[in-house]
């Protein structure tokens, strides 16, 4: 068997030029118009994860360098060092230096996850990149722009990757498909995009955890892989709190997570997603609903217990029933 099997597919399909870039159309044209000028500022790529933003950065480097791009590149994951020292050490060596490209009059620096930086990490480049600017351009990605100091988001032109829109994610997936001879009926592609989220990495994984099992990835090989509840349980398990059976939606809802696997966070942003959908529910009990589900999964982000805090919602969710029906 070939080792090309074995290969991951968000890597094997991954953009080489900005051109294939797909999705972040606006975007790709304003960094074409900086590799034709062959100048640019500094750049904030802030968006959820699988949107684009380092398969963007790597198609920039290549169009700019051509095969000397690794020679004028530096990637790093803020992540892997959140202190200063990573500013101090690794970031300035590489600033000190000229680049080797004829073409280009700088280097570029990637630094993923920015956002997880300390604030000292972030006003230590704040200062590297006043003092760099004529050898280096900084990128940074991250997913909260809000988590960057003032300073740096001052001095980058801020690019904002949304999530994929669903043509785009579904036609990618059928391109896959051709290329690694699957079939992959509409509604199976379809499902695929709304378990990604509009999250393109997300939904190339799944694709490929399916053709682990079975060429045509039929609706039900998808429901195997994804572990995404159906919405008419969910649904269920929303009515069951509201109607005050909280004993029942309690039994449900551990069922659920346990047949599919689900995470709490899982849970409850597909439960966000049923309410908003909901035919049933008006527009002010949808609020209430919603609301709770934001504190709820801020407290899971926070690393509290996900049984206790699903009960607990769930708990909130049977008080907002009984205030519509208070006789009960």
């Amino acid at each position: 068997m070939s080792e090309v099997k074995f290969e991951v597919w968000t890597e094997k399909y991954r953009p080489v030029t900005l051109s294939e870039v797909r999705g972040q159309d606006e975007i790709i044209d304003r960094l074409k118009a900086f590799v034709s000028s062959k100048s640019m500022p500094h750049l904030l790529f802030a968006g959820m994860q699988g949107t684009g933003k380092t398969t963007s950065f790597l198609a920039l480097a290549k169009d700019l360098y051509g095969d000397e791009w690794k020679d004028n590149v530096l990637e790093l994951n803020a992540s892997d060092d959140r202190g200063i020292n990573i500013v101090r050490t690794s970031i300035k060596d590489f600033a000190r230096t000229k680049t080797v490209s004829e073409k280009v009059p700088f280097k570029l620096i990637f630094l993923d996850e920015a956002d997880a930086l300390t604030k000292d990490a972030q006003h230590a480049l704040r200062r590297t990149m006043e003092d760099y600017t004529s050898n280096v351009r900084f990128c940074l990605s991250c997913n909260y722009s809000s988590k960057i100091i003032p300073p740096i988001q001052s001095r980058c032109a801020i690019f904002r990757f949304r999530p994929l829109k669903r043509e785009v994610i579904v036609q990618l997936l059928k391109d896959i498909a051709i290329r690694e001879k699957l079939i992959i009926p509409e509604e199976s592609s379809t499902y695929i995009y709304d378990a990604s989220e509009g999250d393109c990495r997300k939904a190339e994984n799944i694709l490929q955890a399916c053709s682990a099992i079975a060429e045509n990835v039929t609706l039900d090989v998808v429901r195997e892989v994804v572990s995404f509840a159906e919405p008419t349980e969910l649904y269920e398990i929303i009515k069951l709190a509201l109607a005050g059976n909280f004993k029942s939606a309690k039994d449900k809802m551990s069922d659920i997570l346990v047949k599919y696997g689900l995470s709490g966070m899982d849970a409850i942003r597909q439960i966000q997603k049923q309410i908003w959908n909901s035919p049933d529910f008006d527009d002010k009990l949808k609020v209430k609903l919603i609301k709770f589900c934001g504190e709820y999964e801020y407290r899971l982000t926070e690393g509290a217990n996900e049984f206790v805090q699903l009960n607990a919602f769930l708990a909130e969710v049977v008080l907002i029933g009984n205030e519509l029906s208070p006789t009960k």
